[in-house]
C-alpha cells in the first residue's frame, strides 16, 4: 500500500454485491456510517493499491459503504525547502522521481539553462574585450633602391581615443551582463515553474489511470453479473447490452488515461533534454503548503522578479549604447612618433606627429539615431513587461483561489454526496428497490467526482507553479528566494 499526496485513491476496489452475482436472496445489509450517522468520517490519510488486478471471472466483493474523503486540501511542496544539489541523483526505470529530484536534473541538464549559461560567458568575454586599449602601429618604409641614396623611416602610431569611448563601451558591456545574468535567472524561474506543471500533470494522469482501472474492474464485474441475471431470465437483454457498451466505454477511457500518461511523462522528461522517460513514476506524497499571500503582496515581490530585472537592464544597456554612440561622434586622435635615416646626407631625422579624421561626412549621425530609437523600444517593453507580468499574476492569483474554492466544494459537498448517493444505491439494490443500472449510474457518478477533485487539485499546482515561474520562487514566501 503506498500512501498518496492525491486523496482520490480508493481504499478498495469497489466491487458488486452478492445480490449482483445472480444470488437469490440478498444478504443482510450492514450499517452503513453515511446512513447511521449525520457526520462523515474523514480520515486524513488514505492509502491506494499500487496495481489493481483484474480478475478473469467476476469476484463478490463487498461494497464499501463510504468513501473516504480528506480533512484538508494536499497542495505542493514550498520550493524554498527544496536545495538544489550539486549533482543530479540518477534515475532509471525503478526510480520513483520525486519533485526535488526533477527539479535538480532540470537546474543541471535543462538545454536552456545551459544556453543562457553560455550566454553570461559570452557576455564575460564582451566586457573583458571592452576595456582593452586600441593596439599600436609599427610601420617601416625605405625609399629608393640604391643604399647611398636610401631613406629609411621607422615610425610608431598610437591611436588615443577621446570623448569617453573606452569607459562608455565598458558601461554597456557590463550592463550586457547584467542583462545575460537577468536572462538566466529568468530562465531557472521558468524552468522550474515548467518542472512544477509537469510534475502535476504526470501526478494527476497517474491518478486517473488509476481510477480508470478500478473503474474497469467495475465495468468488467457489471458485465458479468449482467450476463448470469439475463442468463437466469431475471433481467432483459438490453441490460446486459447496455452494461458491455459501458464496459467497453470504461476501456476507451482508460486507454487515452494511459495515452495522455505516457505524453506527460515524455513532457516532464523533455525539461531535462530527456527525450524518453527513464523514471518509473513520480511520487504523490507531498506536505502541504502555507498559505498564499495577498495579492498586493505578490504584486510588491514582482517588482523584484527576473523577468522584470532582465527588462530594466535592457534599457539600462540600451540607455548605455546610446551614450556610446554619442561619444564615438568625437575623432579619436593618432600619435605619431618615429625616426628617419637619410643616407644620402648621413644624418637621423625625428618624426612627431598627430592624425585627426575630419568628421566631414560621417559624424555617426546613424547610429546615434538608431541607438536611440532602441532605447525607447527597451523602455516601451519595460513598460509592456510591467502590464504583461501583472495581468499573469492577477491571472495565476485568481486561477489558484478558484480552484481552492473548487477543491473544497468537492471535498465538503460533492464527494459526500456522491458517496452517499452511491452507498444507498447499493443498498437498495440488495433490497430489489433499485435496478443494476442505477447502481452502476451512482458508481460512474462518483468516478467522476473524484476525476473533477483530481482536476482541482492540479490546478492549484498549476496555478502554484505560474506563480513561481513569475516570481522567481516560492509564492508562498515574503521573500523572493530562490529554491
Amino acid at each position: 500500500m503506498q500512501a498518496l499526496f492525491w486523496p482520490l485513491g480508493l481504499a478498495t476496489v469497489l466491487a458488486l454485491p452478492a445480490a449482483a452475482q445472480g444470488a437469490n436472496t440478498p444478504a443482510p445489509p450492514s450499517p452503513s456510517p453515511i446512513l447511521a450517522s449525520a457526520t462523515l468520517a474523514i480520515p486524513t490519510t488514505l492509502a491506494i493499491p499500487t496495481t489493481l488486478a483484474i480478475p478473469t471471472t467476476p469476484a463478490t466483493p463487498a461494497i464499501p459503504a463510504t468513501l473516504a474523503i480528506p480533512a484538508t486540501l494536499a497542495t505542493p511542496a514550498t520550493l524554498a525547502t527544496l536545495a538544489t544539489p550539486a549533482l543530479a541523483p540518477p534515475v532509471s526505470a525503478s526510480t520513483v522521481l520525486s519533485l526535488a529530484q526533477a527539479l535538480a536534473l532540470a537546474l543541471r541538464a535543462s538545454p536552456d539553462l545551459a544556453a543562457a549559461t553560455h550566454e553570461v560567458g559570452a557576455a564575460d568575454g564582451a566586457l573583458r574585450q571592452a576595456g582593452a586599449a586600441p593596439n599600436p602601429e609599427l610601420s617601416l618604409t625605405m625609399e629608393d633602391q640604391q643604399a647611398a641614396t636610401r631613406s629609411t623611416t621607422l615610425q610608431w602610431s598610437q591611436p588615443l581615443e577621446t570623448g569617453g569611448k573606452r569607459a562608455a563601451r565598458v558601461a554597456v558591456a557590463s550592463l550586457g551582463r547584467d542583462s545575460a545574468e537577468a536572462a538566466l535567472a529568468a530562465r531557472r524561474a521558468s524552468v522550474g515553474g515548467a518542472v512544477m506543471a509537469d510534475f502535476a500533470q504526470v501526478q494527476l494522469a497517474q491518478e486517473r489511470a488509476r481510477l480508470g482501472l478500478a473503474a474497469l474492474v467495475l465495468a468488467r464485474q457489471a458485465s458479468a453479473a449482467a450476463a448470469k441475471r439475463v442468463a437466469a431470465g431475471k433481467i432483459s437483454p438490453v441490460e446486459e447490452s447496455k452494461a458491455r457498451v459501458a464496459e467497453a466505454g470504461v476501456r476507451l477511457a482508460l486507454s487515452q488515461a494511459n495515452a495522455e500518461l505516457l505524453r506527460a511523462r515524455g513532457r516532464l522528461a523533455a525539461n531535462w533534454g530527456a527525450t524518453t522517460a527513464a523514471f518509473a513514476s513520480v511520487e504523490t506524497a507531498m506536505p502541504d503548503l502555507a498559505p498564499l499571500p495577498t495579492l498586493a503582496q505578490l504584486a510588491a515581490r514582482l517588482e523584484q522578479a527576473p523577468q522584470m530585472a532582465r527588462a530594466r537592464s535592457e534599457m539600462a544597456r540600451s540607455q548605455a549604447e546610446l551614450r556610446l554612440q554619442q561619444a564615438r561622434r568625437a575623432p579619436d586622435v593618432t600619435l605619431i612618433l618615429g625616426a628617419k635615416r637619410n643616407a644620402e646626407l648621413g644624418r637621423n631625422q625625428a618624426i612627431l606627429g598627430l592624425s585627426v579624421p575630419l568628421p566631414l561626412f560621417d559624424r555617426n549621425q546613424g547610429n546615434v539615431q538608431a541607438a536611440a530609437s532602441r532605447s525607447e523600444q527597451a523602455r516601451s517593453e519595460l513598460d509592456a513587461t510591467v502590464v504583461r507580468l501583472h495581468n499573469q499574476l492577477q491571472a495565476a492569483h485568481g486561477s489558484w483561489r478558484s480552484a481552492t474554492e473548487q477543491a473544497e466544494l468537492y471535498r465538503s459537498e460533492i464527494l459526500p454526496g456522491a458517496n452517499s448517493a452511491y452507498a444507498a444505491a447499493v443498498k437498495g439494490f440488495e433490497f430489489g428497490k433499485f435496478s443494476f443500472l442505477d447502481v452502476l449510474d451512482a458508481q460512474r457518478t462518483l468516478f467522476d467526482a473524484q476525476s473533477g477533485y483530481l482536476r482541482a487539485l492540479t490546478d492549484i499546482r498549476l496555478a502554484y507553479a505560474d506563480l513561481h515561474g513569475l516570481l522567481g520562487g516560492a509564492p508562498n514566501t515574503l521573500s523572493a528566494e530562490q529554491p
